[in-house]
């Protein structure tokens, strides 16, 4: 069957060597066992990864997180941040689990192969000790809306986490962003001050704190959208504005969308230290540590603001085109 006859019903699939492709009408998504994750989303023509996603299990150390000493008690979470790896993939066809379709085995199928839906299932490790795992799926449906869960798997004797929650990297700088959620700045501990709304923050603003640290979190959001207007591809001579959603399916979840990662702002003792800003990286959170300060800001964050690592956590959030 040609799915080019059915395009909203139906979605093409190519079985790559390494990869698996999901095409449908206006959309393209490429999931690679080798880098383990969504390699490749295109919506409209428009590329919105430059890095594959991953779990995110670090926020860059804040001046409580300093005063308190919690980074040193749970920088193994710094290390699993950055070197989390995919120890096994799962491919779901209508329902029905299929034997990871790597060479040779794909040569079984056409270039004709269609779905309603298809989900790919990540299993990721860390390398705390002791370690623990991490499943995330991505479920694909004819429109092209992305269903992703993120399940993370709690183990006894490991240090309380800092966040957790999946980390996209864009190719370049977003015009800025709209979310309906709580106004300003907001952590689970600091959101009296914040207002239910629909706002629309222009370029990325990074707080200026005196030395560099976890910024911009906004709690509480039902939706977001991130809008860019430049691409990598040098043939695109566009400037038209083009959007991305994130959806909350359950329950609210925390964001926060600036130009750095955790790791380069904990790698930056002053502003000027920190790279040129080129990239958006945008954190769906479904978990958030406090930031404390009750005693300048030094003392421990409340009790009912901590993450514990020893149990699970789980959400879901979608990913379409705004």
């Amino acid at each position: 069957m040609d799915c080019t006859n059915n395009k909203t019903d139906q979605l093409q699939i190519i079985y790559g060597d390494v990869t698996l492709g999901v095409h449908g009408e206006d959309f393209h998504y490429i999931f690679s066992y080798q880098t383990g994750g969504l390699e490749s989303l295109v919506i409209g023509g428009k590329e919105w990864l430059y890095r594959t996603p991953k779990p995110t299990c670090w926020r860059a150390t804040t001046d409580n997180d300093r005063g308190n000493r919690f980074s040193q008690n749970s920088g193994m979470w710094f290390g699993s941040d950055m070197f989390l790896f995919c120890s096994n993939v799962l491919v779901t066809i209508d329902g029905k689990d299929i034997e990871k379709p790597i060479a040779p085995l794909n040569n079984a199928f056409s270039e004709r192969e269609v779905a309603s839906t298809v989900k790919v299932t990540f299993t990721y490790k860390t390398i705390t000790v002791p370690t623990t795992e991490i499943d995330v799926s991505y479920e694909v449906n004819g429109t092209g809306r992305i269903q992703v869960k993120v399940h993370y798997y709690g183990k006894l004797g490991l240090p309380e986490l800092p966040v957790f929650g999946m980390r996209f990297v864009m190719p370049t700088k977003a015009t800025g962003f709209t979310y309906e959620g709580l106004s300003g700045e907001t952590y689970p501990d600091r959101m009296s001050g914040g207002v239910p709304g629909v706002y629309t923050v222009e370029g990325l603003p990074v707080t200026r704190y005196m030395v560099p640290q976890d910024c911009n979190v906004h709690m509480k959001t039902k939706w977001l959208e991130v809008n860019r207007n430049t691409t990598q591809n040098n043939a695109d001579k566009s400037k038209d504005t083009f959007t991305l959603r994130f959806s909350a399916v359950d329950k609210e979840f925390a964001f926060s969308c600036i130009p750095y990662t955790a790791e380069e702002l904990e790698n930056a003792t002053h502003h000027e230290e920190l790279p040129l800003p080129r990239r958006t990286v945008v954190s769906i959170l479904g978990a958030v540590r406090g930031v404390g300060g009750i005693n300048s800001w030094g003392a421990e964050v409340e009790k009912e603001y901590h993450i514990s690592a020893e149990k699970d956590i789980e959400y879901t959030f979608e990913i379409s085109k705004g």
